[in-house]
């Protein structure tokens, strides 16, 4: 049993020193080809990569394109240097093409998230910044992913959205500001040209409020208590709660310091007395 154990390992031990004797040159030619391989994939991913931030694209894609580019190198030199020693890649290529298919085929809500990011880095419909509203969420791009993008919004909260959710949908982009609303009522018989103006001022004064768009003040509508006074202006979405807050108070503020009325709900009732005729 040793005996017959000791023949098959000097056997191996043969076919391995025949093969290194033989193909020992095409061994060594392989490990060339196999790290000029490595070190031309760097180099052109590195060189592509300065390229493309150069011209200032997107960093997620030009990452995105340095790494493809460096991996389809190594994997090109990698077949050359198999074939160098010998073995054929043909097996290895079907094998590749068939787990491929299987791990799409699994991946495929996955891949479509990721052909969405590509779509949204190529065609930029938003930058990090901007603020977007898509299929009734809303808030401000803190980051794009190749798979998904991230949202914050007023309230300090991420929402995390699948890029395939936001390519094909309606979108709705007010880059870095939110539009905000208030509403205050005045008195019928109050002076309405300067309710308006003291509202205007204190948007004009307030830090937070953009100058551009500009803002707008005037009359929303007719209650049954008061004149309806509208103002809307634009701030930074991420500031919209304390924005808001502090322009409302600074308004009626401003209101009340000019002994402008703002009536309360009421309801006059007239009441029609009818007397019935009889005899006394």
């Amino acid at each position: 049993m040793i005996d017959s154990e000791l023949q098959q390992v000097e056997k191996y031990y043969h076919l391995i020193t025949e093969y290194l004797v033989t193909y020992s040159m095409q061994i060594f030619g392989a490990i060339l080809i196999l790290f000029f391989g490595l070190w031309v994939a760097q180099k052109v991913s590195k060189m592509i990569a300065g390229l493309m931030q150069r011209h200032n694209i997107d960093i997620t894609l030009t990452n995105f394109v340095s790494n493809v580019v460096n991996v389809l190198l190594i994997i090109m030199f990698l077949v050359i240097a198999l074939g160098k020693i010998g073995i054929s890649v043909t097996p290895f290529v079907a094998a590749i093409g068939a787990a491929s298919l299987g791990a799409g085929l699994a991946l495929q809500g996955m891949l479509s998230n990721y052909g969405a990011g590509l779509a949204i880095i190529a065609t930029r419909p938003f930058v990090v910044g901007d603020t977007i509203e898509v299929k009734g969420v809303s808030g401000q791009v803190k980051t794009i992913e190749l798979g998904y993008t991230i949202l914050i919004n007023e309230e300090k909260v991420e929402i995390t959205i699948p890029n395939k959710h936001i390519v094909g949908e309606i979108l709705h982009n007010s880059f870095s500001y939110s539009l905000v609303k208030g509403e205050i009522d005045i008195a019928y018989d109050a002076n309405a040209d300067l309710a308006i103006e003291l509202i205007e001022t204190v948007l004009k004064e307030h830090e937070l409020v953009a100058d551009e768009p500009h803002s707008q003040v005037g009359i929303e509508r007719f209650a049954d208590s008061g004149v309806t006074l509208s103002y809307r202006y634009w701030v930074p979405t991420t500031k919209i709660i304390e924005t808001k807050l502090s322009v409302n108070r600074k308004v009626f503020s401003a209101i009340q310091g000019a002994d402008i009325d703002i009536p309360f709900p009421q309801r006059i009732v007239t009441l029609n007395h009818t007397h019935e005729k009889g005899a006394e």
